[in-house]
């Protein structure tokens, strides 16, 4: 019987040895063949976290925290930029300044010009003047009306609300003050030597000579309003300019303007024309052309090499592993961007119905509280702010949601909605009209002066950007978030001819046949 038990608890010792050896050895057979596949991408969720992962140890001496109602955050580079852009502002309020009172000074230059020379015999010899009579009374009223219409004509051209501080000077501006400087230089050397040299006693040729003066001035003045206003009426050429972001364009005809002004006008254009610039729509192309590579590991099964050419051709066959890789990728990423598309218009298309509902009943209490207002006291009734503030949380949510699923809820704060929507109010406006600034994106004028106010813009050119647009012209307008790249095309010269038609021309004759019904 002990026999028989100690050949049991051998058996069963063997047993176990080989049970344990199997699992032994099919766990070592498992972990040989077992490839660990890359971690999936982390949820909207938990960016947060996959954020704190990448971060390096020096993370706190280069980020700004940003509190909970914070909205902006500023680094170090973002100081110095203020400080150089407050440095060129102070540079640019000077030259700003000292061109207005050059021209200040030259415009009094210009008006006491014939006042003195009006003056000065009156004051010098006096006695030695031949009197006028009724003629120089008639020359008076003359230089009078003109100095004065000179006068409003020039505040009407010159001294007007500066519009923009371009890089360079305006040439015809220049040309013109210098050729003012020039024409009363000349009339005071004339005045100087043939007048107060040789006390002319002729005191009507003397008033005569101011008259001159005055009407050389006003053709001057009609010289200037050909060469700064009406030159470039005319259009001829074709500008595309072109949003370096998502392509947006956009063609426009010019006159006869050199490159700065242009890029002025084209400015101008550009914020009442072109869509707000949104950041937020380019950054899913941006992960998705990301995630091709994302999930891409090469594993070397034969382990390391030992010498630095196997080292290097290992290298090269995992770069051409994984290009291979991501152009078989690439392959089927036509199907995700189609249907992650689809999958947006879907969500966008639902969240829009919904905010149409939510404004539509809110639109529709507001009617029904207008119709109360009106069984109430005076002092009782609502203005169009406290009803706006009343209504707005029954479409807030569906608004926000709207907002954040087509990326616009950093061009809308809560202020702005709240406003719009008492405007909406006071002027009995439709609910239509009101979702109508948040269904279409509209001109960068309508939104927030944080988007365009303090926007700096960089001129870049080949050409001097005081030369005027010729054919083929291409220059950038850059700012902080893109580029506008404009190409300037001639518009061509136009044939035509004329074709006479003979009016008897136009006669037919009706053959009507036997067999016919007629």
């Amino acid at each position: 019987i002990i026999n028989h038990r100690n050949d049991i608890a051998t058996d069963k010792g063997d047993r176990s040895r080989d049970r344990h050896k199997s699992r032994s050895k099919d766990s070592r057979s498992e972990k040989s063949v077992t490839i660990n596949t890359p971690p999936a991408e982390p949820l909207l969720g938990d960016s947060s976290v996959r954020g704190e992962q990448t971060q390096d140890d020096n993370w706190g001496e280069t980020t700004t925290a940003v509190t909970g109602t914070s909205e902006h955050s500023l680094s170090q580079e973002d100081i110095v930029r203020i400080t150089k852009d407050l440095e060129d502002s102070v540079g640019l309020n000077c030259r700003l300044y000292l061109t207005r009172t050059i021209a200040v000074i030259l415009g009094l230059l210009v008006f006491l010009t014939p006042l003195a020379f009006l003056v000065l015999p009156h004051i010098l010899w006096p006695e030695k003047l031949q009197s006028c009579g009724t003629a120089c009374e008639g020359l008076y009223i003359s230089v009078a009306f003109k100095l004065l219409i000179l006068l409003l004509a020039v505040w009407a051209l010159f001294f007007r609300p500066a519009r923009a501080g371009l890089p360079r000077v305006f040439v015809f501006r220049v040309l013109l003050a210098v050729l003012v400087l020039l024409f009363v230089v000349s009339y005071w050397l004339f005045y100087s030597v043939r007048i107060l040299d040789a006390k002319d006693e002729n005191y009507q040729g003397i008033v005569q000579y101011a008259v001159s003066l005055v009407d050389a001035l006003l053709f001057i003045h009609y010289l200037a309003v050909v060469l700064l206003e009406l030159r470039q009426l005319q259009p001829c050429f074709s500008v595309c300019v072109t949003r370096s972001t998502d392509g947006t364009t956009r063609h426009y005809n010019l006159g006869q303007l050199s490159i700065q002004r242009a890029a002025l006008a084209i400015i101008e254009n550009y914020y009442s024309d072109f869509p707000i610039h949104n950041p937020a729509l380019l950054s899913a192309s941006k992960s998705r052309a990301a995630k091709h590579l994302a999930g891409l590991k090469v594993y070397n099964v034969d382990g390391p090499g030992n010498n630095a050419a196997a080292s290097a051709g290992l290298a090269q066959s995992q770069s051409r592993a994984m290009i291979a890789a991501a152009a078989r990728r690439r392959d089927t990423s036509h199907n995700e961007l189609y249907y992650e598309e689809v999958e947006h218009e879907k969500r966008v298309r639902k969240r829009k119905a919904r905010l149409v509902v939510a404004v539509e009943e809110a639109f529709t209490h507001i009617k029904r509280m207008q119709d109360d207002e009106q069984k109430k006291a005076p002092g009782d009734v609502m203005d169009p702010r406290e009803a706006a503030q009343a209504i707005f949380p029954s479409m807030a949510r569906a608004l926000q949601k709207y907002l954040r699923t087509t990326k616009q809820q950093h061009c809308h704060s809560m202020e702005s909605i709240q406003q719009h929507l008492a405007f909406c109010i006071t002027n009995n406006m439709t609910p239509k009209a009101f979702l109508e600034s948040y269904l279409t994106p509209g001109p960068t004028l309508q939104y927030n002066q944080n988007h365009w106010m303090a926007r700096r813009w960089t001129l870049i050119s080949e050409a001097s950007v005081t030369s005027g647009l010729k054919d083929g012209t291409i220059f950038l307008l850059k700012c902080v978030d893109f580029s506008l790249v404009v190409r300037s095309k001639k518009i061509p010269y136009i044939q035509m001819s004329e074709e006479y038609i003979d009016p008897k021309s136009h006669k037919f004759v009706l053959r009507l046949q036997s067999e016919t019904s007629v």
